[in-house]
């Protein structure tokens, strides 16, 4: 990899030193620093067989190469390397960013004083309200994914996922099949499709130290699709005050300082234009979706597919009927 570096990467020059950075489930994230001190970061996939389309390291090149002139921030593309022969896996070079992800409220005590977190907050939700302003065709990610019925095609994945999980799991719900249900029948018209993260959150931006959103990170799953349902998904992750915790403990926005999800909903409103009335529909897709996302994690854990040292496998049930939970409160305030 070194070798390959310092043919297609002019800015560097090794040897480097190499540590491996903290956080994510499973691409593998190098820090090198060459002699002068220039540092940059390598991804690429984890180690072993993986399933076709898994842990694409060219998505995340392209879409960071695309929104390098935008407004939006992300690292520096600085290269890309598709010879698997180098390293055993396709894998890219970007920028170093000076920033720290909050995964957790001790991060978030660690990294970002509370007179700055209001600021972080109103840059987290404009950052993304810059990235759904953009036209894909413009930035040259037209063809990122496809536009039509982004929410419809999300239903019927998870749903299978539901479904072939049950068994496994030896639990299943009947929310979530209504919920389902619901959401099919009840599926708003899509705008125009815009480019979504998928994964937004302040676990996987970098804050600075001035209380800006310095980079987004992790754009694998990033597609097009309805910038409202990337909303949702990320006010989700937001605190309200008063809020019972989830079965996995407080989140980071729930510490001191932070404003309220129903605030930042207004404030992107105001950003964008956009109708947010129907929101709760985007609301209630998500919470059943991830419940389904973690349904079929607890189901591998059951049957033995994943280790589960350290694995409290009682939550993660508890996740699943906490998402369906939240996710039937959302039905009932569109129904109300």
């Amino acid at each position: 990899m070194e070798a390959w570096i310092a043919s297609h990467v002019e800015a560097l020059r090794p040897p480097f030193t190499w540590s491996r950075l903290p956080g994510g489930h499973s691409n593998l994230t190098y820090l090198l620093t060459d002699q002068q001190g220039a540092r940059a970061v390598v991804r690429r996939p984890p180690l072993g067989q993986l399933l076709p389309g898994a842990h694409d390291m060219f998505r995340e090149w392209r879409v960071i190469s695309a929104l390098g002139p935008t407004r939006v921030p992300v690292p520096a593309a600085l290269g890309f390397c598709e010879d698997e022969s180098v390293t055993g896996a396709r894998f890219y070079v970007m920028g170093f960013v000076e920033g720290h992800a909050l995964y957790g409220l001790e991060d978030v005590r660690r990294w970002l004083p509370e007179p700055l977190r209001r600021g972080l907050a109103y840059d987290f939700i404009d950052v993304l309200a810059e990235l759904h302003a953009l036209d894909p065709d413009e930035v040259g990610l037209g063809e990122l994914g496809k536009r039509e019925n982004y929410v419809g095609r999300q239903l019927s994945t998870w749903y299978k996922s539901w479904l072939a999980s049950a068994g496994p799991a030896e639990f299943d719900d009947p929310r979530a099949h209504e919920l389902q249900r619901f959401l099919l029948a009840n599926a708003p018209d899509q705008g125009p499709a815009r480019v979504v993260h998928g994964d937004y959150g302040v676990h996987n931006c970098l804050a600075g130290a001035d209380g800006k959103v310095a980079a987004i990170l992790d754009w694998e799953i990033s597609t097009l699709g309805d910038p409202l349902a990337d909303l949702a998904y990320a006010l989700n992750q937001w605190h309200e005050p008063g809020e019972a915790a989830s079965p996995r403990g407080r989140n980071s926005t729930s510490a001191p300082g932070f404003p309220a999800r129903s605030e930042l909903a207004r404030r992107y409103a105001d950003r964008t234009g956009r109708d947010l009335s129907n929101l709760d529909y985007y609301v209630c897709f998500n919470r059943w979706k991830s419940a389904c996302i973690i349904h079929g994690v607890y189901a591998r854990y059951r049957e033995g597919k994943k280790g589960v040292e350290d694995i409290d496998l009682d939550a993660l049930r508890l996740s699943i009927q906490w998402g369906l939970k939240l996710a039937d409160e959302a039905r009932a305030r569109l129904q109300a």
